[in-house]
């Protein structure tokens, strides 16, 4: 009886014996690992450490996280895993190349830069002795409750904001460098669920906060159904969820098919719709047209610090996962999503430009105004060479710094309800606060593309490489855009210093060392990268070559 039991046993533990370890190279996925192991203790912070001391706390282990992370970057990138090295690591999930470093590396600076922001507590007048911030005093109370009047007597705050941003940092580190399609799609929900979070948590204009996170949420949760939906029919096409994997099958070089999918492997229908699907998810959290309907309203609801870094960061994100999708897994369907992408581009920039125009609110102007800038990176994309790559690292570098300055520009000017953000209210700021509004104007005439401004060397580069890459008639578009955008950009400097201010107009709060270090960063980022370009260019030129 014992022998037939040790015999039964032994049998069944041989399986079990053949299961093979993962293998996990931890030290080049070490950036992620770092700020999503400071994510997990920014919540245990929340539930230990006493109320008084969180928010320091928070603010030094987020900040030192990231620079952490930055860190580990730079080291890989020296250690030429951007290059040489690059390799497909985590058992073929996450990439560790060029583009994903590169990428990972203006995530990482765009964050710290934007936590200054999270963390600025001076622009607000004292209540009841205590310090406020941009964010609710506690998020689960309702708008106007005496539960929230309490908690703002009691100087309550919510630092949860910090482990928040540090969870969607995490997840934008994984998204550029996913290498199969399940991890792209967990990459994206886990740094949209803190996003939907981070927009409902302002401390003024309650309602609309909330608003804009459940718009941004319901919208999200539709783009995630379709990307999911487009990753079954590309599996039911290949396979396989493998960036590698689905490029063979579509290019013909894979020959053996699973019986399981025997019926539906090679079937073109499955491709090109999933295809679609999947391009559909990325194209909504890159905010292109037709999918940027949330973009205005979240722009505008979400507390401004969450704004600009949602601005900078999802955008460096997503389209690293855009250029990987396409340039890796479909450079076989070209002919198909070129023609379909020279649509978005162009209607993007159009739209996203004339569109500004109409715009009275400072944080909506700015959010067309992204829209247009994804056409203009969508023209890099579209140019299918190692120069689009290049260009679009480049632009997306300039872009998200001289996005988180201008918002925290924008944190800067108030009235007795807290931003002053319709633009009736900018009249005249030159004579109130010269400086601010030339700091305001050096950002607009970079979003503008002026020469000798980060935004014109960006411009240049995608504008070439589209044309070097046979479309230039999107370069004519993007050009004609760019005048239509210069004009509403230059209208605000106008207001600004050519307008006479009003009796009642609004103040410009002096921010703290943390605000006047993110809009002097900024300034210097766009200054250097409009007036010496080169080095830069070179760098997202080395980094522009995806492992396959």
């Amino acid at each position: 009886m014992s022998t037939t039991a040790v015999g039964l046993w032994s049998l069944a533990a041989d399986p079990i014996d053949k299961i093979p370890a993962p293998h996990i190279e931890y030290t080049q996925l070490s950036p992620t690992l770092i700020v999503l192991g400071a994510a997990l203790i920014g919540v245990l912070v929340e539930a230990f450490v006493p109320r008084k001391a969180r928010y320091y706390a928070q603010v030094f282990l987020t900040v030192a996280a990231l620079a952490s992370a930055f860190a580990a970057v730079v080291a890989l990138a020296a250690g030429g895993y951007g290059t040489a090295k690059a390799h497909v690591a985590a058992m073929g999930a996450i990439a560790v190349d060029g583009p994903a470093l590169f990428l990972q590396g203006t995530i990482l600076l765009a964050s710290v830069v934007a936590v200054f922001t999270f963390a600025e507590r001076r622009l607000d007048p004292e209540v009841h002795g205590n310090r406020v911030d941009s964010f609710a005093a506690q998020a689960a109370s309702v708008p106007g409750s005496d539960s929230e009047k309490a908690a703002v007597k009691a100087g309550f705050a919510t630092t949860e904001v910090f482990p928040l941003m540090l969870f969607a940092v995490s997840g934008m580190l994984i998204f550029p460098a996913a290498d199969d399609l399940l991890t792209l799609f967990v990459a994206l929900e886990v740094f949209s669920l803190p996003l939907y979070l981070l927009c409902a948590l302002a401390r003024r204009q309650r309602l609309m906060s909330q608003e804009a996170a459940v718009k941004y949420f319901l919208l999200g949760a539709f783009s995630s159904a379709f990307l999911l939906f487009g990753i079954a029919l590309v599996y039911g096409y290949a396979g396989s969820v493998s960036y590698a994997v689905i490029a063979d099958v579509v290019d013909g070089t894979v020959q053996t098919i699973d019986p399981a999918l025997a019926g539906t492997m090679g079937n073109d229908a499955l491709l090109l719709i999933g295809g679609a699907l999947i391009l559909m998810g990325l194209l909504f959290k890159v905010g292109a047209v037709p999918f940027h309907m949330w973009t205005p309203d979240v722009y505008q609801g979400a507390p401004t610090p969450v704004t600009g870094f949602m601005a900078a960061a999802t955008k460096v994100a997503a389209f690293g996962a855009l250029l990987r999708l396409l340039y890796v897994v479909l450079p076989g369907l070209r002919w198909d999503w070129r023609p379909v992408m020279w649509g978005v581009a162009i209607v993007t920039m159009l739209a996203g430009a004339v569109i500004a125009i109409t715009q009275t609110d400072v944080k909506r102007l700015l959010a067309y105004s992204s829209i247009a800038h994804a056409g203009f990176i969508l023209a890099g994309v579209i140019a299918t060479s190692k120069e689009g790559v290049s260009s679009v690292l480049f632009y997306l570098a300039a872009y998200s710094f001289v996005t988180i300055g201008a918002f925290a520009v924008v944190t800067l000017v108030r009235d007795a309800g807290g931003e002053a953000t319709h633009l009736s209210k900018w009249a005249g700021l030159g004579r109130r606060s010269p400086l601010t509004a030339a700091v305001f104007a050096v950002f607009l005439l970079a979003f503008a593309g002026i020469p000798l401004t980060s935004g014109f060397a960006g411009k240049f580069a995608v504008f070439k490489a589209a044309a070097e890459g046979g479309a230039g008639a999107l370069v004519v578009v993007g050009v004609i855009s760019s005048a239509i955008a210069a004009f509403f950009y230059i209208r605000v400097i106008v207001l600004m210093f050519f307008s006479e201010p009003k009796a009642d107009g609004p103040t410009v709060a002096v921010p703290s060392f943390l605000t006047m270090t993110t809009i002097a960063v900024g300034v210097a980022v766009t200054v250097v990268l409009g007036v010496a370009p080169q080095y830069f260019l070179e760098l997202a030129g080395h980094a522009s070559t995806f492992v396959r």
